[in-house]
């Protein structure tokens, strides 16, 4: 009955450690600092990808001439 007891222990114990790894992977994952930072990550990549960053350029260019346009109309 005691190895029983011990072996019901050391499962509830290795549970135990186990959930309590989980929940520190997930508060830093579910961190807003972490989120925050991993969105600047991933806007800044996809924005100094050559489509889009020429895309923008070219966007700005005809803002810019409409905004001169407009001014000297």
């Amino acid at each position: 009955m005691a190895r029983d007891t011990d072996k019901i222990e050391r499962e509830i114990e290795a549970a135990r450690n186990q959930l309590a790894g989980t929940l520190d992977e997930l508060s830093v994952r579910a961190s807003p600092k972490r989120i925050a930072e991993n969105t600047k990550q991933t806007v800044v990549a996809k924005l100094n990808e050559p489509p889009v960053k020429f895309t923008l350029i070219g966007i700005g260019a005809v803002v810019a001439v409409l905004v001169v346009r407009k001014i000297f109309s």
